[in-house]
């Protein structure tokens, strides 16, 4: 076999690898150790180009881990889909790692470079898996490693969040394995592709037990995607966290929402009797009410860094307006705000560090404050990252929304959905213009002006996030083909399961 054949394990094992390294060379060479995380995260770019390149054209690999045959061995499957998340992983830890290097966020603790690195592993581990129980054992795996990256840098206020994060994530695993349980003994099989055709012949007399196990599972999605009202737990642990750590977090609950889209048309199908699409109908209004509540939430917060964090809600909640279509159309487009609005909120929290380093005591703070140097640069970078998350012209939000508005129209209750769409873009923008006033245009008179900062290389980062966003835009025809193409083949879960099990599993 050559290294080809081996590149859908590589994404998880590099990280795999690289961790344990970091934290032996950490304390001795540290710059070392740093230059592995960046080749490790520059190598795994590489490799999900590489496989991005090969499934473009509608192949999906399965990689069979000790060559036994699925359903009885552990496989990860490579599709348009874990391509597209597998680069938009990569390209998101590049950003992050160089805001964290250059601003010393990673020199607050001395593991925040494995962790940083076992992070990845779960996160491409969990796009990566062909069966349910290993996205669990994947899950966990972010989980403990955000856990620590949660506390990176110590402080009460962490510390309270992050307590809160552990107990919230840790009912959700539960739930999770109570769903798993009941799924096997209902199926007799774990792997995705062939639960997908073992859920056809469920006897009768379960099939209300299928159907629970269906919604349990998909409440765990929605509380890992910070779905209201399982969406507490997030404005707060975000927006304590370093901000480094919280613009890594905004693929978090992307991992929910890919879960969704992964599981709900493999398994619970139109072949899956009573709990055939079983979280539809709820996930619509779930979905409505989480744009509406994120969006007030940024026109109410108290801190640049809160009102990013609830622009993650937000943002999920009109991502998962275009899902709950469940069409192709819909999901393309979905697919497509998803990419964008995982970079956007990663801005967001990377300018309210920017902004907190030059304030002073103020902090990020939206209120007014002293002047500071590169109050002009930093202006334009928060009004770049807010025209995105709002979705104005001319950046990728725009483009994204467009699409999901042209999505919806030919669905049932478009209305609703377009209406909180615009309604929630309104008052999006109001309360970045509100807060930005406050921040950039207003001064304490009684206040010194804060000093200027030593350097301007923590502009870079995010910079970079808004750079990839124009080009998201640039190339917004050819990434919607793409997202369009990767939802078809979503949407028909036979090609899946003749990829991965050869033939129907007896």
């Amino acid at each position: 076999m050559s290294l080809a054949d081996h590149l859908p394990i590589l994404p998880v094992a590099i990280p795999a690898l690289a961790a344990p390294f970091a934290l032996l060379l950490m304390r001795r060479r540290r710059g070392l150790a740093v230059g592995i995380g960046f080749a490790a995260c520059l190598a795994q770019l590489a490799v999900a180009v590489l496989l991005m390149a090969q499934v473009s054209g509608g192949t999906i690999l399965a990689y069979r881990l000790g060559d036994w045959p699925a359903p009885f061995g552990i496989v990860l499957v490579a599709d348009r889909l874990a391509a597209l998340m597998l680069v938009l992983t990569a390209v998101l830890a590049l950003i992050v790692l160089l805001h964290a290097v250059m601003t010393k966020a990673d020199r607050k603790g001395w593991h925040f470079h494995p962790l940083f690195q076992f992070q990845l592993m779960g996160l491409n581990g969990a796009f990566l898996t062909g069966d349910l129980f290993n996205l669990f054992v994947f899950f966990e795996v972010l989980l403990i490693a955000s856990y620590g990256l949660m506390l990176h840098g110590q402080g009460p206020a962490r510390l309270k969040a992050g307590v809160q994060y552990v107990v919230v994530n840790l009912v959700g695993s539960a739930l999770f394995l109570i769903a798993l349980g009941m799924l096997y003994a209902l199926t007799g099989t774990l792997n995705m592709a062939d639960m997908g055709l073992r859920v056809r012949d469920v006897a009768p007399e379960d099939q209300g037990l299928l159907r629970i196990a269906a919604l349990l599972l998909a409440s765990v999605f929605a509380l890992k995607a910070a779905v209201v009202p399982l969406h507490l737990w997030l404005p707060r642990t975000y927006a304590a966290a370093t901000p480094a750590v919280a613009a890594l977090f905004a693929i978090m609950t992307k991992v929910g929402v890919y879960s969704l889209i992964r599981v709900v048309p493999q398994v619970f199908g139109e072949g899956a009797g009573a709990a055939a699409w079983a979280p539809a109908p709820w996930l619509l209004p779930a979905a409505l009410v989480s744009a509406c509540v994120g969006f007030a939430g940024v026109f109410t917060a108290r801190s640049l860094a809160e009102q990013a964090a609830y622009a993650i809600v937000g943002s999920t909640g009109t991502l998962l307006i275009a899902v709950a279509g469940w069409s192709e159309a819909s999901l393309g487009a979905g697919l497509y705000y998803l990419v964008h609005s995982t970079l956007a909120g990663a801005a967001l929290f990377l300018v309210a560090d920017i902004v907190a380093r030059r304030r002073g005591s103020f902090g990020d703070a939206a209120s007014p404050g002293p002047a500071f140097a590169g109050r002009g640069t930093a202006a334009l970078l928060f009004m770049a990252a807010a025209i995105a998350t709002t979705g104005l012209p001319p950046l990728s939000g725009f483009v994204g929304k467009l699409l999901i508005l042209k999505s919806v129209a030919a669905l049932p209750n478009w209305g609703w959905a377009c209406s909180v769409i615009l309604g929630t873009t309104l008052i999006g923008v109001i309360g970045f213009a509100r807060v930005g006033s406050a921040v950039f245009w207003k001064t304490t008179e009684d206040c010194p002006a804060s000093p200027a900062p030593e350097s301007r290389v923590d502009l870079a980062a995010p910079a970079l996030a808004l750079a990839c966003l124009a080009a998201l835009s640039v190339g917004a025809g050819s990434a919607s083909a793409y997202a369009d193409a990767a939802a078809a083949q979503v949407l028909s879960p036979a090609e899946s399961a003749a990829a991965v099990l050869g033939s129907p599993a007896p």
